[in-house]
Formats: structure tokens, sequence, C-alpha cells
């Protein structure tokens, strides 16, 4: 008697979990394949992305072949990315954009797989990693598509990235000057430039590896002040080659004439 009961109490709540079924897991878990796809779309015209990216992801197998296959493949991806998981949708519009190379949604998920990648970029403190392969990716659509309608937004990424890593670069070199380990200083200083020339922080590199130079040797024994001095003339000199109107052209002058006069 006692196990008849448990089985009729058993049996009543499966009833009344399954009457407690929303509308849209039933739907999810149906077989009405229309009926899915058409509400996929509702759930993404009202902005329900999540949902909405679970319907279509739903969809993938029964739509498999069929002329809905890329666009259920591209607003699962696309869902995921409305709703702000670029972890999800970064390697969703990858995965489209492998499968479905000539579907006219190509082009638009090659953009919006590098907006995830621009997105997940670090501040410049932090590992850059993610910048340089965000920076490989945009590189890479705009040598095959040289035209795109979206080379300006893509340009403006690459300036951001570059301008990013170029930062991490030269404070990294800096803090030697600003721990006061000047030779250092001046040998990661000149390695900057030397493994990125076109570094845009170059003036300030070139001014901070004149003072390196300078107050290594102002720090140095006296018998070898003259020499560290000659090496902060090279440095001056190379300075006020390349940025003769800089605003650091004033102090770099009173240095140059102060050493000028003990080299004498």
């Amino acid at each position: 008697m006692q196990k008849r009961s448990i089985f009729l109490l058993a049996l009543c709540s499966l009833v009344a979990l399954s009457a407690c079924k929303t509308q849209f897991e039933l739907i999810l878990t149906g077989d009405d394949v229309p009926l899915k796809y058409k509400t996929a779309f509702e759930l993404f015209e009202a902005e329900k992305y999540a949902k909405a990216a679970r319907m279509f992801e739903n969809l993938k197998l029964a739509t498999s072949g069929t002329p809905q296959d890329d666009t259920v493949h591209f607003y699962t991806a696309l869902s995921h990315y409305k709703y702000g998981d670029l972890f999800s949708a970064e390697p969703a519009f990858e995965g489209f954009i492998n499968v479905f190379p000539i579907s006219p949604f190509n082009d638009r998920a090659k953009f919006l797989r590098i907006d995830c990648l621009y997105r997940q970029t670090l501040r410049y403190e932090l590992d850059q990693t993610p910048s340089v392969k965000a920076l490989n990716v945009i590189y890479q659509y705009l040598y095959e598509e040289p035209n795109s309608q979206y080379r300006a937004q893509c340009e403006e990424m690459i300036a951001d990235l570059n301008q990013r890593m170029d930062l991490k670069d030269f404070e990294a070199a800096k803090l030697y000057y600003t721990i006061e380990e000047y030779k250092s200083a001046h040998y990661a200083l000149k390695n900057v430039l030397k493994n990125d020339a076109e570094n845009v922080y170059r003036e300030d590199i070139r001014y901070y590896t004149a003072m390196a130079a300078y107050k290594f040797a102002l720090n140095s024994v006296m018998a070898k002040q003259k020499e560290r001095y000659m090496v902060f003339v090279d440095d001056y000199y190379s300075f006020v080659t390349e940025f003769p109107e800089s605003h650091y052209r004033k102090e770099l002058d009173a240095l140059y004439q102060k050493v000028q006069k003990i080299i004498k």
C-alpha cells in the first residue's frame, strides 16, 4: 500500500512538472521545426537574445543541409553577440565563416568576429596576447577584403591596439628609469626602438634614453664620467635631429651645455 502511495505521488509530481513547463520549453523540446524557427526570430526581435541563442542552437541539426542552414548558424552566433557573450560568439562566428564561406552573412560575420576579439583585449598593463591575436585577424581580413565597408572601423581598432602595445613596451622600459637603474633603462629604451622603430611614443623614448645616459654618467666615478657623458651627447644629437621642436628640447639643451663644459 505504501509503495502504491509513493508511486502515485511520484506520478503526480511528474504531471505537475510537465504542466509547469513554459511555452518556450515546450517549443524547444518539441518537434515542430517551423514553429521553432519562427519563435527563434520572434525572440531575437524581442531582444531576448539568450533564449534566441538556445532556440537557434536547437535548430542546427534539424536545418542542416537546408536553405536555412547558414541563417540558423549565423543567428546563433549573432544572438550570443547581442547578449554580450563574446566568449561564445567569437568561436561561433569563426565556425560559421569556415563552414559557409560564400554565405551572404559571411562578411558581417568576419567583422563581428573581429569585434569580439577586439572587445576581449586587455588594458596595456596586462597581457597583450589577445591584442596580437586580434591584430593578426584584422590584418588578414583587410588583406582579403581591401574594400570592406568596415575598413575604417578596423583601422581604428588597429591604431588603438598598436598604441596600447607600444605604451606597454615603453612603460616597461621606463620602469628602470623610474627606479634609478639608469644603465638598464638606457639599454631597455634603445631596445624598444630597435624592435619597433615606429613606436608611437618614439619622442618620449628618445628623451628618456638621453636622460638615462646623462644620469648614468652623472652618478659614475670621475674616471668614467667623460666617456659616459659622450654617450649622452650622441643621444642628444639623435634627439634634436629627429625632434628639433620638441617640448623636451629646452631641458636637453641645458644639459648638453653643462656636459660640454664638463668634457672640456
